[in-house]
């Protein structure tokens, strides 16, 4: 690819909304931030720096993006066409604020966030002054590792763009990571985030609460027992739907759930709610789907509303 030129509008992609080759700036090593310029890289562009300040985004940035000198935020924005904002979401509007006070923006310029739960409008001190405003966010959880690039391939982007221009833009970068973009309009960005945390998030906690319980009752190995079994349940609910829904609360087993109120009650309290709460979920979605009368799913939510 041609070397897209300083002074060159974002608004101008290569050939067929293809990206020309950029510099990139990464603000900062991060999990997110030190894979995303390793997969920027890799796509051909070139990081011209990084901004980096703990051991581990220091390592990070080591490891991969070996050369790319470690810089000020300012001084990583100055030089680069696309620059990476991939920091916390509550730091994100004063990063933003604070680099445009300084001037470090500049008209033509791509300036990328990776924050889920907001969309282009946190970037107006930037848009300000004339780049081009994405918010690209990576569905995938992230160790900060070599792996993660690869595991790219795999994953979804949630693309939120002030127009069509960026929407070019945005969904060639994406396509040039290896990943797959999904258009996310403004006003759903944090459902759109909040679903992907409580789904993600909230998962890996039921797990290792899971976990935890069986290990405390003696049963062990724990992640082995569990593996093959989340496994299916998550493949059958992905596929199916609501008709992979099984279990006591599916079937009505009013004495089962019962017991498991008491022994997570004596065993394991700190689950006790968080049983409560989702297996009332699963009541109401069972009998939506018609899998539960609704009959046994009003005993099934009296029983749980219980406290003893």
């Amino acid at each position: 690819m041609a070397t897209m030129p300083r002074s060159g509008s974002a608004a101008s992609p290569g050939v067929a909304g293809r990206p020309a080759r950029l510099a990139v700036g990464v603000v900062s090593a991060g999990r997110v931030g030190s894979v995303l310029g390793a997969a920027v890289s890799g796509a051909g562009h070139v990081v011209v720096g990084v901004s980096a300040v703990s051991r581990a985004s220091l390592r990070r940035a080591a490891h991969l993006l070996p050369d790319a000198p470690v810089l000020a935020p300012d001084d990583v924005v100055r030089r680069s066409d696309l620059v990476l904002l991939a920091v916390p979401d509550d730091v994100l509007p004063g990063l933003v604020s604070g680099l445009a006070a300084t001037g470090a923006f500049r008209a033509g310029q791509i300036v990328v966030h990776t924050s889920g739960a907001r969309g282009v409008d946190v970037l107006a001190p930037a848009t300000a002054v004339g780049v081009l405003p994405l918010a690209l966010h990576p569905a995938m959880t992230f160790t900060g590792r070599a792996e993660d690039v690869a595991r790219l391939a795999a994953a979804c982007v949630g693309v939120t763009v002030a127009d069509e221009i960026g929407w070019s833009v945005g969904e060639a970068l994406v396509l040039e990571m290896g990943a797959e973009p999904v258009r996310v309009p403004p006003e759903a960005r944090p459902l759109y985030h909040a679903a992907l945390a409580h789904g993600a998030n909230h998962l890996a906690t039921l797990v290792r609460d899971a976990v935890d319980a069986l290990e405390h009752a003696g049963v062990v190995p724990a992640e082995r027992l569990l593996g093959p079994l989340l496994e299916a349940a998550l493949d059958n609910t992905l596929r199916h739907g609501d008709r992979a829904l099984t279990g006591p609360v599916t079937r009505g087993d009013l004495d089962t759930v019962r017991l498991h109120l008491r022994v997570l009650a004596e065993s394991a309290p700190e689950l006790l709610e968080s049983y409560r709460a989702q297996a009332m979920r699963t009541a109401d979605r069972a009998e939506a789907a018609g899998l539960l009368a609704p009959a046994v799913a009003t005993e099934i939510r009296e029983t749980l509303q219980v406290r003893r």
